[in-house]
Protein backbone atom coordinates (compact mmCIF):
# COMPACT_ATOMS: atom_id res chain seq x y z
CA UNK A 1 0.00 0.00 0.00
CA UNK A 2 1.32 3.58 -0.50
CA UNK A 3 1.70 5.18 1.92
CA UNK A 4 -0.25 9.00 2.78
CA UNK A 5 1.03 12.11 1.90
CA UNK A 6 2.05 13.94 4.72
CA UNK A 7 -0.11 17.74 4.91
CA UNK A 8 1.90 20.83 5.15
CA UNK A 9 2.71 22.53 8.34
CA UNK A 10 0.15 25.06 8.65
CA UNK A 11 1.94 28.64 9.95
CA UNK A 12 0.91 30.06 13.26
CA UNK A 13 -0.15 33.46 13.52
CA UNK A 14 1.62 35.45 16.27
CA UNK A 15 -0.81 36.92 18.67
CA UNK A 16 -0.90 40.27 17.67
CA UNK A 17 -1.70 39.85 14.49
CA UNK A 18 -4.52 37.79 15.55
CA UNK A 19 -5.62 40.86 17.59
CA UNK A 20 -5.58 43.00 14.67
CA UNK A 21 -7.12 40.70 12.75
CA UNK A 22 -10.25 40.34 14.97
CA UNK A 23 -10.48 44.12 15.29
CA UNK A 24 -10.51 44.57 11.83
CA UNK A 25 -13.61 42.13 11.47
CA UNK A 26 -15.32 43.42 14.91
CA UNK A 27 -14.84 47.00 12.96
CA UNK A 28 -16.29 45.82 10.10
CA UNK A 29 -19.24 44.13 11.56
CA UNK A 30 -20.07 47.59 13.44
CA UNK A 31 -19.88 49.66 10.10
CA UNK A 32 -22.71 47.00 8.78
CA UNK A 33 -24.41 47.38 12.11
CA UNK A 34 -24.68 51.33 11.56
CA UNK A 35 -25.46 50.95 7.42
CA UNK A 36 -28.85 48.74 8.53
CA UNK A 37 -29.25 50.76 11.40
CA UNK A 38 -29.21 54.34 8.92
CA UNK A 39 -31.62 52.12 6.64
CA UNK A 40 -33.88 51.14 9.05
CA UNK A 41 -34.12 54.58 10.65
CA UNK A 42 -34.80 56.12 6.76
CA UNK A 43 -37.39 53.32 6.38
CA UNK A 44 -39.30 53.73 9.44
CA UNK A 45 -39.39 57.71 8.77
CA UNK A 46 -40.92 56.97 5.36
CA UNK A 47 -43.67 54.64 7.02
CA UNK A 48 -44.17 57.01 9.80
CA UNK A 49 -44.45 59.85 7.26
CA UNK A 50 -47.18 57.32 5.27
CA UNK A 51 -49.46 56.14 8.30
CA UNK A 52 -51.97 58.41 10.21
CA UNK A 53 -49.43 59.49 12.61
CA UNK A 54 -48.95 62.10 10.58
CA UNK A 55 -51.33 63.75 12.97
CA UNK A 56 -49.07 62.70 15.91
CA UNK A 57 -46.29 64.96 14.44
CA UNK A 58 -48.44 67.58 13.69
CA UNK A 59 -49.87 67.64 17.00
CA UNK A 60 -46.07 67.53 18.47
CA UNK A 61 -45.32 71.28 16.08
CA UNK A 62 -48.57 72.54 17.53
CA UNK A 63 -47.78 71.91 21.16
CA UNK A 64 -43.97 73.47 20.24
CA UNK A 65 -45.57 76.34 18.35
CA UNK A 66 -48.00 76.68 21.51
CA UNK A 67 -45.07 76.85 23.89
CA UNK A 68 -42.90 79.52 21.57
CA UNK A 69 -46.56 81.23 21.63
CA UNK A 70 -46.83 81.17 25.64
CA UNK A 71 -43.02 82.63 25.96
CA UNK A 72 -43.79 85.42 23.51
CA UNK A 73 -46.95 86.22 25.38
CA UNK A 74 -44.94 86.30 28.82
CA UNK A 75 -42.14 88.71 27.36
CA UNK A 76 -42.38 91.99 27.49
CA UNK A 77 -42.63 93.97 24.63
CA UNK A 78 -39.73 95.60 22.86
CA UNK A 79 -39.67 99.28 22.05
CA UNK A 80 -39.12 99.15 18.39
CA UNK A 81 -37.85 102.82 18.16
CA UNK A 82 -38.59 105.93 19.91
CA UNK A 83 -38.49 108.33 17.35
CA UNK A 84 -42.22 109.40 16.49
CA UNK A 85 -41.84 109.61 12.99
CA UNK A 86 -40.89 105.80 12.59
CA UNK A 87 -44.00 105.18 14.69
CA UNK A 88 -46.41 107.21 13.10
CA UNK A 89 -45.21 105.03 9.94
CA UNK A 90 -45.87 102.08 11.61
CA UNK A 91 -48.99 103.52 13.19
CA UNK A 92 -50.31 104.43 9.62
CA UNK A 93 -49.43 101.23 8.02
CA UNK A 94 -51.38 98.66 10.76
CA UNK A 95 -53.99 101.31 10.17
CA UNK A 96 -53.68 100.51 6.28
CA UNK A 97 -53.45 96.78 7.05
CA UNK A 98 -56.73 96.77 9.57
CA UNK A 99 -58.52 98.82 6.89
CA UNK A 100 -58.28 96.38 4.30
CA UNK A 101 -59.27 93.44 6.19
CA UNK A 102 -62.33 95.22 7.38
CA UNK A 103 -63.04 96.15 3.87
CA UNK A 104 -62.64 92.77 2.58
CA UNK A 105 -65.33 91.70 5.56
CA UNK A 106 -67.49 94.39 4.52
CA UNK A 107 -67.66 93.20 0.66
CA UNK A 108 -68.28 89.96 2.02
CA UNK A 109 -70.81 90.75 4.14
CA UNK A 110 -72.52 92.84 1.09
CA UNK A 111 -72.20 90.03 -1.11
CA UNK A 112 -73.88 87.51 1.33
CA UNK A 113 -76.54 90.08 2.25
CA UNK A 114 -77.11 90.72 -1.55
CA UNK A 115 -77.52 86.52 -2.11
CA UNK A 116 -79.97 86.80 1.07
CA UNK A 117 -81.90 89.59 -0.59
CA UNK A 118 -82.32 87.25 -3.62
CA UNK A 119 -82.94 84.38 -2.33
CA UNK A 120 -86.08 86.34 0.05
CA UNK A 121 -87.22 87.71 -3.27
CA UNK A 122 -87.22 84.72 -5.28
CA UNK A 123 -88.99 82.95 -1.84
CA UNK A 124 -91.65 85.79 -1.86
CA UNK A 125 -92.63 85.55 -5.31
CA UNK A 126 -93.26 81.87 -5.14
CA UNK A 127 -95.24 81.87 -2.43
CA UNK A 128 -97.57 85.01 -3.84
CA UNK A 129 -97.64 82.37 -7.25
CA UNK A 130 -98.69 79.46 -5.12
CA UNK A 131 -101.66 82.23 -3.07
CA UNK A 132 -102.83 82.69 -6.27
CA UNK A 133 -103.14 79.26 -7.62
CA UNK A 134 -105.01 78.77 -4.15
CA UNK A 135 -107.16 81.19 -4.54
CA UNK A 136 -107.83 80.15 -7.88
CA UNK A 137 -108.27 76.89 -6.94
CA UNK A 138 -110.78 77.66 -4.05
CA UNK A 139 -112.76 80.22 -6.40
CA UNK A 140 -113.00 76.96 -8.82
CA UNK A 141 -114.30 74.70 -6.34
CA UNK A 142 -116.50 77.38 -4.80
CA UNK A 143 -118.06 77.86 -8.42
CA UNK A 144 -118.86 73.99 -9.06
CA UNK A 145 -120.16 73.67 -5.47
CA UNK A 146 -122.42 76.61 -6.10
CA UNK A 147 -123.78 75.20 -9.37
CA UNK A 148 -124.18 71.61 -7.82
CA UNK A 149 -125.93 72.91 -4.49
CA UNK A 150 -128.26 75.42 -6.72
CA UNK A 151 -128.90 72.14 -8.67
CA UNK A 152 -129.86 69.98 -6.50
CA UNK A 153 -130.66 71.70 -3.03
CA UNK A 154 -132.78 75.09 -4.11
CA UNK A 155 -134.67 77.90 -2.07
CA UNK A 156 -138.06 76.90 -1.22
CA UNK A 157 -140.26 77.72 -3.93
CA UNK A 158 -143.41 78.64 -1.83
CA UNK A 159 -141.72 81.46 -0.44
CA UNK A 160 -139.33 82.57 -3.03
CA UNK A 161 -136.33 84.11 -1.35
CA UNK A 162 -138.28 85.45 1.99
CA UNK A 163 -140.41 83.84 4.38
CA UNK A 164 -142.87 85.98 6.87
CA UNK A 165 -143.44 85.56 10.28
CA UNK A 166 -146.76 85.34 11.72
CA UNK A 167 -147.57 88.56 11.80
CA UNK A 168 -147.76 90.81 8.38
CA UNK A 169 -146.56 93.83 10.08
CA UNK A 170 -142.79 92.21 10.92
CA UNK A 171 -140.71 92.55 7.79
CA UNK A 172 -139.78 89.44 5.87
CA UNK A 173 -136.55 87.46 6.58
CA UNK A 174 -134.30 86.32 3.09
CA UNK A 175 -132.81 82.81 3.28
CA UNK A 176 -129.65 82.19 2.47
CA UNK A 177 -128.64 79.19 0.05
CA UNK A 178 -126.75 76.34 1.39
CA UNK A 179 -123.24 77.89 -0.67
CA UNK A 180 -123.90 80.52 1.30
CA UNK A 181 -124.04 78.89 4.47
CA UNK A 182 -121.43 77.10 3.96
CA UNK A 183 -119.02 79.54 3.26
CA UNK A 184 -119.84 81.47 6.52
CA UNK A 185 -119.03 78.23 8.32
CA UNK A 186 -115.78 77.99 6.32
CA UNK A 187 -114.43 81.57 6.87
CA UNK A 188 -115.37 81.29 10.65
CA UNK A 189 -113.69 77.87 10.59
CA UNK A 190 -110.73 79.56 8.57
CA UNK A 191 -110.20 83.24 10.23
CA UNK A 192 -110.95 81.65 13.64
CA UNK A 193 -110.33 77.82 14.10
CA UNK A 194 -109.87 77.88 18.04
CA UNK A 195 -113.88 79.50 18.02
CA UNK A 196 -115.69 78.30 14.72
CA UNK A 197 -118.99 78.53 16.07
CA UNK A 198 -121.88 80.60 13.94
CA UNK A 199 -124.95 81.62 15.91
CA UNK A 200 -127.78 80.13 13.68
CA UNK A 201 -130.32 83.23 13.04
CA UNK A 202 -133.60 83.07 11.31
CA UNK A 203 -132.11 83.35 7.38
CA UNK A 204 -130.53 79.65 8.36
CA UNK A 205 -132.89 77.50 6.38
CA UNK A 206 -133.87 74.54 9.51
CA UNK A 207 -134.04 71.94 6.55
CA UNK A 208 -130.57 72.92 5.65
CA UNK A 209 -129.09 72.77 8.92
CA UNK A 210 -130.95 68.91 8.99
CA UNK A 211 -129.24 68.15 6.07
CA UNK A 212 -125.57 70.03 6.97
CA UNK A 213 -125.93 68.14 10.91
CA UNK A 214 -127.03 64.44 9.52
CA UNK A 215 -124.00 63.82 6.76
CA UNK A 216 -122.13 65.15 9.49
CA UNK A 217 -121.28 68.24 7.40
CA UNK A 218 -121.81 70.43 10.65
CA UNK A 219 -121.70 70.19 14.53
CA UNK A 220 -123.91 71.60 17.32
CA UNK A 221 -122.27 73.55 20.19
CA UNK A 222 -122.12 70.91 22.77
CA UNK A 223 -123.63 73.73 25.44
CA UNK A 224 -125.48 76.10 22.70
CA UNK A 225 -127.72 74.78 20.59
CA UNK A 226 -128.52 77.71 18.37
CA UNK A 227 -124.49 78.12 17.62
CA UNK A 228 -122.55 75.40 14.78
CA UNK A 229 -119.49 74.78 13.39
CA UNK A 230 -118.27 72.87 10.38
CA UNK A 231 -116.65 69.55 10.78
CA UNK A 232 -112.89 70.08 10.19
CA UNK A 233 -112.02 67.77 7.80
CA UNK A 234 -108.27 69.09 7.46
CA UNK A 235 -107.19 67.77 10.88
Amino acid sequence: MAEPISAEPTSELCPVDAKKELLMECNNIWEELEECQSKLMLLGIETLLQSDTKLALLMLQWKALTVDYQECHERSPETISTNPDVLLELGKEELQKVKNDLEKVLSAVCSKNKQLEEDLERGLEELHNKLLQLKTYRKELLSALGEFLDEHFPLPQDSGSAIKRNFSSEPAVELLALQDILEILINKLMATPHEPYVTINESFWPPYIELLLRFGMALRHPEDPNRMRLEAFHK
